[in-house]
């Protein structure tokens, strides 16, 4: 068993919490499942693939706006922070950050696929030798306790990718207060956040030409059917995406293009031709709306990074 096997046995005995929240989810009479299950290890392949597409923005300028300020971003940063980041994912981001901390106790990197933190580690060992690396397999929408050698520590949080905006915010408020409490004390978070901004080139982000947006929101039936005895025929769904300018927010669905009925589990719904079945919402944020979000959470903004384009933002938060 891996270092973070052991440390996630909690969370692992939980794994049935996919299909309790599948089931659950296709139960609501407007039918929908969370996104953070689209990231098994397919899933999260194809997600790194939709950051190369031309039309999904946000990767390509967030890594320019880390790149361009990574040092200011660092500064405070001693030789016994421990750097915390929540969803990581591949880690590629964070290599810019770690390529300025010479002097670092540790890197935690959160996530809840378990491949996607070998395969990071992995990688980051061999560029940063010596680099401490404390996987920690979790979900980060729940609270998180830190190895207690490490809760003492001043912790610098890293959450890219404007991930953020997948909560409404209410749960926005509620995981930045959460994020709060695991870096205290005298913790500082670097967060990205999606901007408002022209609405085609936003849809466009979430339904890029090559296709692959698309197949990773079918992937989370290919998941189901692979892992809860599905039937899903994934020919009898298509992706959609649209903007609501009321919520400003990106939503996607799956949508029936038939009459038919799955089997999930052992039991059976019916889905309608052109019901939905709703798997993300994408929150984009003026930077005055998103300083309420993280002032109601209790965190302290200072400084805001953005590029030319006014597209990405990245944001410090203090703990005051």
């Amino acid at each position: 068993m891996s270092k973070a096997t052991e440390r996630a046995a909690p969370f692992l005995r939980q794994a049935d919490d996919f299909a309790v929240s599948v089931l659950e989810g296709l139960s609501r009479p407007k039918k929908s499942l969370p996104c953070r299950f689209f990231y098994d290890a397919q899933g999260s392949a194809l997600f790194e693939d939709i950051t190369r597409q031309p039309e999904y923005y946000p990767t390509r300028v967030e890594v320019g706006i880390l790149t361009a300020n990574a040092m200011q971003m660092l500064e405070g940063a001693l030789g016994e922070t421990v750097l915390v980041e929540f969803g990581s994912g591949s880690s590629i981001k964070t290599e810019i950050l770690l390529g300025h901390m010479r002097r670092l106790h540790a890197y935690v990197p959160i996530d809840i696929s378990e491949s996607a933190l070998i395969d990071a580690r992995e990688r980051l060992a061999a560029r940063f030798s010596g680099l401490n690396i404390e996987l920690l397999l979790a979900d980060f929408s729940h609270p998180i306790e830190l190895p207690p050698e490490l809760a003492p520590r001043p912790k610098l949080g890293f959450f890219p990718g404007s991930t953020i905006g997948n909560f409404v915010p209410a749960e926005a408020t509620r995981l930045l207060r959460a994020m709060r409490e695991t870096l205290s004390p005298r913790g500082k978070l670097i967060i990205g956040v999606d901007l408002k901004k022209d609405v085609r080139q936003l849809v466009a982000a979430y339904d890029d030409a090559n296709g692959v947006t698309a197949a990773f929101n079918l992937n989370l039936l290919a998941r189901i059917n692979h892992e809860l005895d599905g039937t899903f025929d994934l020919q009898a769904f298509r992706h959609a995406a649209t903007y609501e300018p009321f919520e400003g927010r990106i939503e996607m669905y799956l949508v029936s293009v038939k009459d038919q009925d799955v089997w999930v589990a052992g039991r059976k719904f019916h889905f309608r031709a052109a019901e939905t079945i709703h798997t993300e919402s994408a929150y984009k944020y003026t930077i005055e709306e998103f300083h309420l979000i993280a002032q109601a959470a209790g965190w302290t903004p200072l400084r805001v990074w953005k590029d030319e384009l006014n597209l990405f933002s990245v944001h410090e938060l203090v703990a005051p």
